[in-house]
């Protein structure tokens, strides 16, 4: 039974010499080259032999029967091809003639090859060029761009690792096999004997280093799924770092208002659990209230206040200035004339307030912690701010 070894495939295809190397040092020790799949190269472990590789690159990607006995007569045995290159064996004691005799001619037969690496880069660097404007347009389209990238809201990170892996990819080739031709036009030859042992762990410490990277991204959009989850606020106390309606109003007359439920959550009176890799703990949260035998001081109808909460615990403290400036862009967007007020306060690094005779705004920052909180109702701001303080101290660590 045939016992195939695979060892995970070199991604700089174009350093031919290394490569025609290590193959024949394998054979030398037993594992003789079959196949150059997409990951993996697949050898067959049989008895050690002395065996020669050439590497050749072709105009097509499958090679004639015709071509192959052609090569079949100078000695070289088909192996497998990749890409544009195939690769011959030849045993050493036969001592077949080289392939190319002429660097210069052989770097005729890589301007295929040099043509179709420059027209992949050409078309790596438009599309990069699109994703680099998408991604511009995602975090500044509201001038909000730390919000944007907190929230999550630009190209998903395996789709950006995949491009500039691409980027990084075509520009290296392009140049490397643009160099490759250099030094055969200048009839340096390609030393089949290079050593490889250098290149092949460099190769393989980036490739491995990519692979982890990779999974570790395209592992996070799971996550997010995962801790992401609306529930209906409880009556009671929790241990949530949200300010509560009723612990700002102190009224022990207000109800719940239900007002549109959902399934079947009130959507009046919930909270919103979200996760990213920079705020890994975020609440939205909303609560409404109502208060029999009071009214609105206009006249609209019963009393009913209500509050919006905003929470995050970000990654990196130094985000929370950002943050709050981009947070007081977003909910001013629709009133201009809004008059924003800093304050000092023990309990906070930042401070900022708005208050208007029903509505009452807080930007809070302590820390890694940063709370907007915008209430409807006639509490005074003070009460606000004094639990708003106690819930950032929960997130500010």
């Amino acid at each position: 039974m045939e016992k195939v070894i695979l060892k995970l495939k070199p991604s700089n295809y174009w350093r031919i010499g290394e490569h025609e190397s290590w193959f024949s040092d394998m054979a030398s020790e037993g594992l003789h080259l079959r196949k150059l799949g997409w990951l993996f190269v697949h050898f067959l472990k049989e008895e050690p032999r002395k065996t020669r590789y050439r590497i050749d690159a072709l105009q097509n990607k499958t090679i004639t029967s015709e071509q192959q006995e052609l090569y079949a007569d100078s000695g070289w045995s088909y192996v497998t091809s990749y890409g544009m290159f195939s690769v011959f064996s030849s045993p050493v004691e036969l001592n077949a003639p080289e392939l190319h005799t002429d660097p210069e001619e052989q770097s005729y037969t890589l301007k295929a090859l040099d043509k179709k690496v420059a027209s992949s880069a050409l078309l790596v660097a438009i599309i990069t060029l699109l994703f680099i404007g998408l991604i511009y347009f995602a975090l500044f389209a509201n001038s909000t761009p730390t919000l944007a990238l907190i929230e999550g809201k630009t190209i998903p990170p395996m789709t950006l690792f995949i491009i500039i892996y691409s980027a990084y990819y075509a520009i290296q080739a392009t140049i490397a096999v643009r160099s490759l031709r250099k030094k055969l036009k200048e009839g340096k030859p390609i030393n089949h004997y290079a050593p490889w042992r250098k290149m092949r762990n460099v190769d393989l410490m980036i490739s491995n280093v990519l692979i982890v990277f990779a999974l570790v991204i395209a592992i996070l959009p799971f996550v997010q799924i995962a801790k992401v989850g609306i529930k209906e606020m409880p009556i009671e106390n929790t241990d949530l770092p949200i300010i509560r309606l009723a612990d700002v109003e102190q009224n022990a007359e207000m109800v719940r208002y239900k007002t549109h439920m959902q399934d079947p959550i009130d959507r009046a009176n919930r909270y919103l659990r979200e996760w990213s890799i920079l705020a890994p703990i975020q609440y939205e949260a909303d609560e409404r209230g109502l208060i029999s035998g009071q009214e609105w001081r206009d006249g609209s109808g019963l009393y009913s206040p209500s509050i919006h909460n905003r929470v995050y615990k970000l990654t990196f403290s130094t985000m929370s200035e950002d943050l709050i400036d981009d947070l007081i862009k977003r909910y001013s967007s629709w009133d201009k004339e809004k008059e924003y007020v800093q304050m000092e306060h023990s309990s906070f690094d930042l401070l900022i307030v708005h208050e208007g005779e029903e509505i009452k705004e807080v930007f809070a920052a302590k820390g890694k912690g940063v709370i907007y909180v915008r209430y409807y109702g006639y509490a005074d701001i003070d009460g606000l701010i004094t639990n708003t303080a106690q819930q950032i101290s929960l997130i500010a660590d």
